[in-house]
């Protein structure tokens, strides 16, 4: 939370212990490289408990919503490399809640076997097109 600039710690107690926790990911992830996460889902955690923690976090630059068998909502944090990732039923449901940190999440992560289908397609479609495949070509058109 934020008071006249100066962020305040969580007032409850696994909201503190969080923050803690998320800190040293952080540090760990600075220093190696190596991500880590936390499954909010896995702890008995209260509205106000997750509110504070949503408040002491804040916003950061990036926010995605993805439509991948059900509902996902990426959003960064006011510290870079810490992201809340939801993941929602068709219920509408919170079914999964981490805190991620890592350069990007994994599920923003394309797979390489989908692009290389996206390739494949894409250079389909570019065939029906007729167009020239490079650009020298297209300037002698």
């Amino acid at each position: 939370m934020e008071t006249d600039g100066q962020a305040t710690a969580p007032g409850s107690a696994l909201a503190l212990i969080l923050v803690r926790e998320i800190g040293q990911a952080l540090a760990a992830f600075a220093e190696s490289g190596e991500p880590a996460a936390i499954d909010l889902r896995g702890l008995p955690m209260s509205d106000a408990d997750r509110e504070e923690l949503l408040a002491w976090l804040g916003d950061g630059e990036i926010a995605a919503t993805l439509a991948v068998a059900g509902r996902s909502e990426i959003r960064e944090t006011r510290f870079t490399g810490v992201w809340w990732v939801r993941h929602f039923g068709t219920d509408d449901r919170i079914a999964a809640e981490r805190i991620e940190i890592a350069s990007v999440p994994d599920i923003l992560i394309a797979d390489m076997a989908d692009v290389t289908a996206a390739a494949a397609r894409f250079d389909d479609e570019l065939a029906e097109l007729s167009i020239p495949p490079s650009m020298e070509e297209a300037e002698h058109v």
